[in-house]
Parts: C-alpha cells; structure tokens; sequence
C-alpha cells in the first residue's frame, strides 16, 4: 500500500522550527528583512506573493513589499533592485516571475546581489551549488529533498531520475540528489526510451510541466513519485504532471497536487531567509 506524502504538514514543520531560530536570532539583535517585488497584477502572482507576506509574518520575519505598476520599466526595477542591494536592513530580495514581456527576465535576476538571492537563481547561487560550497539553493528542489528526507526516505545509493532540465527545478534537483549521493540521470523531451529509463528509478521526481504525462507505464513497483507539476485541468481542478490515480497504486510513496511539493517552496524560501547565506 502506498503512502502520501503530506507536504501541508512538512512545510508547517519546518515553519515552526523557524520560527523558532527566528525568535532567538531576534534575542541576539539579529532581525531578518525580506523585501518581496512584484510588477503587474498577474492573479497567480498576486496569490504567490500574499502566500509569502503570510509566511514571513508567521515565521517572524519583516517583508518589504514592492508592487509596481504592469508598464514600469526595466531600468526602473533595476534601480529598485540596486538600492536594495545597498540595504543593510534587507537580507533576502526576491522578484516575483513572471515579469511583463517588456522586461528581461535574466537581466533582473543577475541585477540581485548573490548575498540576497533567497531564490537561488543567480549564477553564483547555481555555481556555489554545482561545486558544494554553502550558498542559497532554488526553493523547490530543496523542498523535495526535506520531503524525501522528513519521510525517511533514503536518497544514498538510489537509481534517482529526474524528468525535466529547467534551470529552476531540473538542473538544481539533480545536483541536490548528487549532494545526498543519489545516481542520477536527467530526462527531456529528447530523451530516448523515456519509460525505459524512467522505469529504473527507485525516486521519480516528474517536472516536466505537462498535465498527467506520467502515467503507470513510466513507474517501477515500489518507486517513490515526486509531482513538481501544478496546473489546471478542463474542469478548472489542480492536477500534476503525473496521472496520480493510476501511478499512487504502483508506488511506495507519491506526493498530491495539491499539497505536496507546492507548500514545501514556501517554507525553504523562510528557510534561506532566515538562515542567510553560508548555512
């Protein structure tokens, strides 16, 4: 019989131990700020960042909010970036995405300073993580890895397949299953024999970003399935990238969409906020 992995209670787990770090790093005069942009108003984005407000509030860290209008330009959020960079009251910048199509998105992410990049997309963040120096690492491959780990599953000597090469999830995942000295192998669109290879997998972690592309014919018996996907079906119902109904049986462990990996971005997002850069 399979378990589910329930995201909601891992991620509120998490919290409240931060909250607790927070508490006491207050005592010793250290105050966490995290100030939270965001360009237009895109309904999900809006949701996002609401979500975020809450969890700094819960945790106990101040949040800044910035919410510029949809035609603000590029050189206008590149100022806002670059004075808060010189900040010594904010720790963590993080720009919502997606931005308006007038801005370049790589240009304002490289605009953040590494040393405030609670995200982990910079390229020094995504350096540090390549060559296993301490630094900020992306919030959902780290929230997958407290997953496996807070449900005690073992990551070490594992046949891990990750589907899905995004900078944001699919690259960051596979290095994080190396760190925990998982043998991985990435796959895409390109990939040949896809269930093949899929198939070997002890951890499937699908982000591919296709509703319920994974079906029971990509799962080993016994795997454990991680869903990064969210999106909506025809009936306007949140559904992963994998079928959930026909994979759970062949599993050992799966996570739901919702309430798996989703909660999990937040809470790692607090978690480098409050914990800075070298931990």
């Amino acid at each position: 019989m399979y378990q589910v992995i329930d995201g909601k209670k891992i991620s509120q787990e998490i919290k409240d131990e931060l909250r607790e770090k927070a508490a006491a790093m207050k005592e010793q005069g250290i105050h966490r700020c995290l100030a939270v942009i965001q360009v237009g108003a895109d309904p999900a984005s809006s949701v996002y960042v609401r979500n975020k407000k809450k969890a700094c509030e819960y945790v106990g860290i101040a949040s800044l909010a910035y919410e510029l209008p949809e035609e603000t330009t590029e050189e206008e959020l590149l100022r806002v970036i670059g004075e808060l960079n010189k900040r010594k009251d904010v720790d963590g910048i993080l720009v919502q995405l997606p931005l308006p199509a007038h801005i370049h998105e790589d240009r304002v992410l490289l605009a953040i300073a590494p040393e405030k990049d609670v995200d982990g997309f910079h390229p020094v963040s995504v350096g540090n993580l390549s060559i296993g120096r301490p630094g900020y690492v992306s919030c959902t491959p780290a929230g997958v890895i407290q997953l496996l780990k807070r449900s005690g599953i073992s990551i070490e000597g594992k046949e891990c397949v990750v589907l899905g090469r995004s900078n944001i999830v699919g690259k960051p995942m596979a290095m994080l299953l190396l760190r925990e000295n998982g043998t991985v192998t990435v796959c895409h669109s390109r990939t040949e024999n896809l269930r093949e290879v899929t198939k070997r997998a002890d951890i499937l972690v699908v982000a591919v970003g296709r509703p319920k592309m994974v079906d029971e014919s990509y799962v080993k018996d016994g795997a454990v399935v991680i869903d990064v996907g969210i999106h909506r079906n025809e009936d306007n119902k949140l559904c992963g990238d994998v079928d959930f109904d026909s994979v759970a049986p062949k599993t050992s462990y799966i996570t739901p969409v919702p309430g798996g990996v989703g909660p999990m971005t937040i809470a790692m997002l607090m978690a480098n906020c409050v914990r800075g850069m070298g931990e």
